[in-house]
């Protein structure tokens, strides 16, 4: 029986229960999210949120207290530098525990247990809501409509008188190079001209 037993054995000895924590705080730190079962995730917790909260006074007495438990230089750095300032303001509540579900083989209870200052999805800022506009709406949503309609016929308005005198100017442009051309052409059949007159003039005298 386990009565006043506050701590969960979980089926191992006092030294493979501390070396499988360590492991798993380590891997906690790094990736910031693990898959367990759910009572290992109860033990991890209680194992883990003392050590967060020491990390929160960066000195080398709660370095020195932190490693003795984890045993990792890797996720002491880690910890002290990217999951300390983030948690700096939480009073405790470091930790997520999600349920997925049980396992296939043996239908234990599995579950994700998360950093939660690093879960992005819950820390994102709610999006503003959009008014909806209708038609059955009230005088305000057409007021807006209307002075939005006013506004894009004024755009298209000055964007008309922007592009009128680009493209009379591109008309000019076309145009001047083609009456060069034609006025050397009518330049050389008024030269023509006199000629074939001439040569009328000279048969008639004949």
């Amino acid at each position: 029986m386990r009565h006043g037993k506050k701590t969960n054995s979980l089926g191992r000895k006092s030294a493979h229960r501390k070396a499988m924590l360590a492991n798993m705080a380590c891997s906690l730190i790094e990736h910031k999210r693990i898959n367990t079962t759910v009572a290992k995730a109860k033990a991890l917790r209680v194992y883990l949120e003392p050590l967060l909260t020491k990390a929160k006074t960066d000195s080398t007495h709660s370095r020195r207290v932190v490693f003795s438990y984890l045993q990792s230089k890797d996720a002491i750095t880690e910890l002290f530098r990217e999951v300390a300032p983030k948690i700096a303001d939480r009073p405790g509540g470091y930790l997520r525990i999600i349920r997925t579900g049980t396992r296939l083989g043996d239908n234990a209870e599995m579950c994700m247990i998360e950093l939660v200052d690093f879960n992005e999805l819950m820390t994102k800022e709610p999006k503003e809501k959009k008014t909806r506009r209708s038609r059955r709406g009230g005088g305000t949503a057409k007021a807006e409509t209307t002075a939005t309609e006013g506004a894009a016929k004024e755009e298209t308005k000055s964007e008309a008188k922007e592009e009128a005198p680009k493209a009379k100017k591109e008309t000019a442009k076309k145009a001047e190079p083609k009456a060069k051309k034609e006025a050397p052409k009518k330049a050389e059949e008024k030269k023509e001209t006199p000629k074939k007159e001439d040569k009328k003039d000279d048969k008639e005298e004949k």
